[in-house]
């Protein structure tokens, strides 16, 4: 009897010390998550504090398609967010300062730039191989797709102005309907952090930025860690049935998260750190991007019914147009930008200056050059 009372008196405690292990984990992970976050939005005040003008001004300077093109890529990565973007020109639009035919070339590169946070992010996996490999192509899985899309989408809008057609269809279908605001969780539990952090730095750009790196390079490298602590039998099977079970479900999970928090940043950077782990594969989370990237459209699209200006929706349903055809033409081969994601990462891990040539040459270096000779 004793031998009993003894083995069920164990058993209560390994109990015990496992539900509570993992609700340390569990708790661990969220406030992890929460960091996480947060140096992503950071980071994006940063470039917002000293280049908001600069896009501004790049943005409404400009006439020629291509350029308009590359503008769209710096000006989004200088201040990492294409809603920010392409409230601009919206905005623009909507006060006749940009034509809309000027203003589809710039959406399209606010596409690609956007997708250098995540870029950015999976450099906080380089010190360690394997796990920075797969970080990397996760990333840069996204900026393939983007620049597949437009390499096809561009010239065929040059010369027939597809997306301006279909885009002013859907204007007029929902001119009259009139705006929401939908307000973002993530920026609402990040809002009083960034707001202190900027505050205490004299709203200096330079050191939000290095606050914001400290603290995402910090966090992925605990934040890797405790997913895989968490994966074994318990969120990897969650992702692999439920969420990441088909494509068309990780398509729809990515939409929808993206809509909800209004940052195809966040949510394309927040599986960035799964794939490193290996919890999922680039396979499985390349439909979860095209679904971000339909996603993010939704902010400006709100916006611009707000205003009532056909012109101005007319250019928020070009970024839709845009990222449902990229969708259509690419997903049948996707195997394309997902080969050269892998390709580029294998290249990344044997020499680590290759991953920042790409970062600067792909989203700051040719785009100001080719605005410089061109413009």
């Amino acid at each position: 009897m004793v031998n009993t009372d003894n083995f069920l008196s164990q058993y209560k405690e390994k109990n015990i010390y496992s539900f509570g292990k993992l609700l340390l984990q569990i708790f661990s992970l969220l406030a992890l998550l929460y960091i996480f976050m947060l140096s992503i939005t950071l980071m994006g005040s940063a470039f917002k504090l000293f280049g908001k003008d600069f896009a501004n001004q790049l943005i409404a300077t400009t006439s020629n398609p291509f350029v308009g093109l590359v503008i769209g890529i710096l000006a989004t990565s200088v201040i990492q967010s294409s809603s920010t973007t392409t409230s601009i020109v919206v905005g623009l639009v909507g006060a006749s300062a940009l034509s809309i035919n000027t203003a589809i070339p710039i959406i399209m590169g606010a596409n690609i730039g956007t997708s250098v946070t995540n870029t950015l992010v999976s450099i906080g996996h380089i010190a360690r191989k394997d796990e920075f490999e797969r970080a990397f192509s996760a990333s840069i899985v996204h900026d393939f797709f983007n620049l597949i899309a437009v390499s096809i989408i561009f010239p065929i809008q040059y010369f027939t102005n597809i997306l301006g057609i279909s885009a002013n269809f859907l204007a007029g279908t929902f001119q009259n309907i009139g705006g929401l605001k939908a307000v973002s969780p993530i920026k609402v539990i990040t809002k009083p952090a960034v707001h202190l952090i900027t505050e205490l730095t004299g709203e200096s750009g330079i050191l939000v930025l290095i606050i914001s790196l400290m603290l995402l390079f910090i966090t992925l490298r605990y934040l890797v860690k405790v997913l895989k602590s968490l994966v074994i039998g318990k969120i990897e099977k969650f992702f692999d049935k439920i969420i990441f079970r088909n494509a068309l479900m990780g398509l729809i999970f990515g939409l929808i998260i993206t809509a909800l928090v209004q940052s195809s940043s966040i949510t394309t950077s927040l599986i960035v750190p799964l794939v490193g782990a290996g919890i999922l594969t680039i396979e499985q989370i390349f439909p979860y991007t095209l679904g971000a990237n339909i996603g993010t459209t939704v902010t400006a699209m709100l916006a611009a019914m707000a205003t009532g200006n056909i012109a101005a929706i007319t250019v928020a349903f070009s970024h839709l147009s845009f990222n449902i055809i990229g969708t259509v033409l690419i997903f049948p081969i996707r195997f394309i930008p997902i080969s050269l994601a892998k390709w580029m990462a294998k290249l990344s891990v044997k020499n680590k200056i290759y991953p920042i040539l790409y970062i600067v040459i792909v989203f700051f270096l040719f785009p100001f050059l080719i605005i410089y000779f061109l413009r």
